[in-house]
């Protein structure tokens, strides 16, 4: 049972989602964020929740948390390419001290700690599907890098804490989550098909498609994340769905699922984008009883219903322009 969990960018779209679950679980949540990528808006119908407590803080400075502390969940990075090339040296800041702050709130309150990583560990791969004893092929000194390596020194230094200071860690690698409460800007492809789709624009595929993805829904990825969370196991552990498409198959699937004949236009595909992307799940499987449930097209389509009226709110408050 999770007494008080401390959910670190808990303002953020993933980390909005594992609050709310909490909460849902009887936890009391504290909700940690600087809200450079993340927004208090995203948590706001959870403020007047008896246990919840939204608190601004940068992780790379000091942090503290005065009541006893069952759970930490560090999420708190920017994750989409818009906003760590925007902020290069913030993302690996977090990655790095923010991670060094958190390991040592868990380890002061004898708390679990588990690491929200990334598929991006596996940079470019040359193992495919991926699997959690592949060692990735990144380049380190790549526009990317400031996340792809951000993250695995953080999986290093969480290892580091287990080995040699005895904390109860746990990796978690995600795999392309999506869902409501995705910024409309964000950068990722399915926010800007989405978006592109609703508002009869161009669906700007990157390259030629061919490159692979493999999308899990949120809810499905909250729930590895906190299956992780329960257990004592040190990973890492890939949660993410092996159910895998083209980035060309997902505009089309998109721009048909929001009935749009928005045109597909081919631009100029990004340095070190990944080939391909697909998860090997069964670690997850095998050793948390989790696997995904929610089928992309079911999910795509409570994407588009929650970006559709997300898009009609900042339409009439004047956000965007249709």
């Amino acid at each position: 049972m999770i007494g008080h969990a401390v959910v670190t960018g808990g303002a953020g779209f993933l980390g909005s989602h594992i609050c709310e679950r909490l909460l849902a679980r009887g936890a009391a949540v504290t909700c940690m964020d600087n809200f450079l990528t993340g927004s208090p808006r995203n948590v706001a119908h959870l403020l007047g929740e008896p246990g919840f407590r939204l608190t601004e803080c940068d992780l790379t400075g000091f942090v503290h948390v005065s009541d006893g502390v069952d759970l930490v969940l560090h999420l708190a990075s920017a994750a989409s390419p818009v906003d760590y090339l925007r902020l290069p040296v913030e993302t690996l800041k977090v990655g790095g001290l923010g991670t060094l702050h958190a390991l040592g709130l868990a380890r002061e309150k004898h708390a679990r700690f588990v690491l929200a990583s990334t598929s991006e560990v596996y940079g470019d791969p040359l193992r495919h599907p991926q699997r959690e004893d592949y060692w990735g092929n990144v380049n380190p000194v790549g526009p990317r890098s400031v996340y792809d390596e951000a993250k695995r020194y953080a999986e290093a230094l969480t290892t580091a804490y287990r080995v040699s200071r005895g904390v109860n860690t746990g990796i978690v690698r995600i795999f392309n989550t999506y869902g409501p409460r995705m910024r409309p800007d964000d950068g990722r492809a399915i926010p800007t098909f989405i978006c592109q789709a609703l508002m009869g624009r161009p669906l700007t595929v990157a390259g030629d498609g061919g490159q692979t993805r493999s999308i899990c829904y949120v809810d499905d990825t909250v729930a590895g994340i906190l299956a992780m969370a329960g257990d004592d196991f040190a990973g890492p552990v890939n949660i993410g769905n092996p159910e895998e498409m083209t980035v060309l198959d997902l505009a089309v699937t998109i721009r048909d699922l929001a009935e749009s004949e928005s045109p597909i236009r081919f631009v100029e595909r990004p340095a070190d984008d990944p080939a391909v992307r697909r998860p090997d799940t069964a670690l997850a499987r095998d050793q948390l009883g989790w696997r995904p449930t929610v089928r992309s097209e079911e999910g795509l389509r409570r994407t588009i219903d929650w970006f559709a009226r997300e898009l009609d709110v900042r339409a009439a408050d004047g956000a965007i322009s249709t």
